[in-house]
């Protein structure tokens, strides 16, 4: 890993030295003006999309990997693409997972893996993540060993996978493994936290949980996403059959030969095309025997091609498949915990409800008693005014005010207790 690390490390650009300091001072002083947009590099915004960007290519007969350095035009020109789908594989913007399958390459835009994929080569965008080395390392690895069972006696069997396949595969493995490892490691960290959270509410729990629910939502989107993307794919025929580089690779490179070889029998031992044909020496017949063996040919050529189409798009749809269930179960394992998640929450929220009902009660309990004693000061207040009556007079007055006081306090107390079982307004 080390080693392949410093081998695929990107070069660093050479430093070139610029005269646009000179000249726009020399431009101030003839001018007099000082330009509109001083400290503005245009030069450098119009030539960013055509400076050179580092990429690994895989070989697919080799399996070698080696680093190069092609600007965004050649690459569009090397594998017939526009510069929107290169636009999906800038690390500068943040697209989401993307698999794209184009006339002679497949974009692929899966997590950290961001490259093409063409019949012959694929082209990795150069990066140190971890990720991106395992894949060059897994895809050699695979082609070695379809290489070492042909080399070593052994035919090919018609089972395995064209090379964009394979690639495609690898990929694929890679994203749904990282995406898994990010789930397994959100679970891990999610249930202890949330246990803790029910036994002990607490402001650093509450926090925590938030981050923790901010992450899992953003992973299930990328999550989502990636499942989307394939299950799209398996519901779109032509879009499959459109990834079939090999196939499309094998048809061009037959039509052509067939082509060529056309064209040297009419050059050598056929009817020469420059010469003029007699209508004797070519009578209708002929022609439409002729005409009648080109029309089968082409028949059994889309028949041929149909077939072989509707193998391979099979054969990706099993590929797609596997993966699909795997990113699935992924989606479920997040969609779980964001139910506990859920649940979670509700409990505590029942149990702030609870805590909150209980307050609610103590405080009606306590204005309850609060009204009662209030009785006392009415009665104290009453007997306090500057007037003289009998009772004043008798020696135990003063008790008997205040037993029949407690006494009315104590009934006006239990005929409110009364009252607020008969409403359930409190479970008494």
């Amino acid at each position: 890993m080390a080693e392949l690390r410093e081998r695929l490390l990107p070069r660093k650009p050479s430093s070139t030295s610029t005269s646009a300091a000179p000249v726009a001072a020399a431009r101030e002083s003839t001018t007099g003006r000082r330009p509109l947009f001083q400290g503005v590099d245009f030069s450098g915004l119009k030539k960013r999309g055509q400076s050179l960007r580092s990429w690994i290519r895989v070989d697919a007969a080799t399996a070698a990997s080696q680093v190069i350095e092609v600007d965004k035009f050649t690459m569009m020109r090397r594998c017939d693409l526009p510069a929107r789908d290169l636009r999906l594989l800038d690390p500068l913007f943040v697209y989401p997972s993307t698999i794209l399958g184009r006339e002679r390459a497949i974009v692929v835009n899966l997590e950290q893996i961001r490259c093409i994929i063409t019949a012959d080569e694929v082209l990795l965008l150069n990066s140190l993540d971890s990720y991106v080395l395992q894949y060059v390392i897994e895809l050699q690895r695979r082609l070695a060993a379809g290489s070492g069972d042909v080399l070593g006696g052994g035919e090919p069997s018609p089972d395995d996978l064209p090379f964009e396949f394979r690639a495609l595969e690898v990929a694929l493995e890679a994203a749904c493994t990282f995406l898994d490892a990010q789930a397994a490691e959100l679970e891990i960290e999610a249930y202890p936290l949330l246990d803790e959270l029910t036994s002990k509410i607490s402001t650093s729990n509450l926090e925590r949980v938030r981050r923790l629910k901010s992450r899992l939502l953003a992973l299930t989107r990328r999550v989502q996403k990636v499942r989307d993307e394939i299950e799209q794919l398996m519901d779109d025929d032509g879009d499959m059959a459109e990834m079939y580089l090999t196939d499309k690779k094998r048809q061009m490179e037959a039509s052509f030969y067939g082509d060529q070889s056309f064209h040297g029998f009419n050059s050598t031992g056929g009817v020469s095309v420059s010469a003029p044909v007699s209508p004797v020496s070519s009578p209708p017949e002929s022609r439409r025997l002729e005409k009648a063996l080109s029309l089968a040919r082409s028949r059994h050529d889309s028949m041929k091609s149909s077939s072989s189409t509707t193998e391979s798009i099979e054969e990706l749809e099993m590929l797609l498949e596997a993966y699909f269930v795997v990113i699935d179960s992924t989606l479920n394992k997040l969609t779980s915990l964001k139910e506990y998640i859920d649940d979670t929450e509700d409990f505590i929220n029942i149990q702030l409800d609870d805590v909150r009902n209980q307050l609610i009660q103590f405080e009606l309990l306590l204005t309850t008693a609060t009204f009662v004693v209030a009785i006392f000061g009415v009665v104290a207040g009453i007997f306090g005014m500057n007037f003289e009556i009998a009772l004043f007079d008798v020696p135990s007055a003063f008790q008997w005010v205040l037993v029949i006081t407690g006494a009315c306090g104590l009934v006006i107390f239990c005929l409110f207790l009364c009252y607020f079982k008969y409403r359930r307004l409190m479970p008494l």
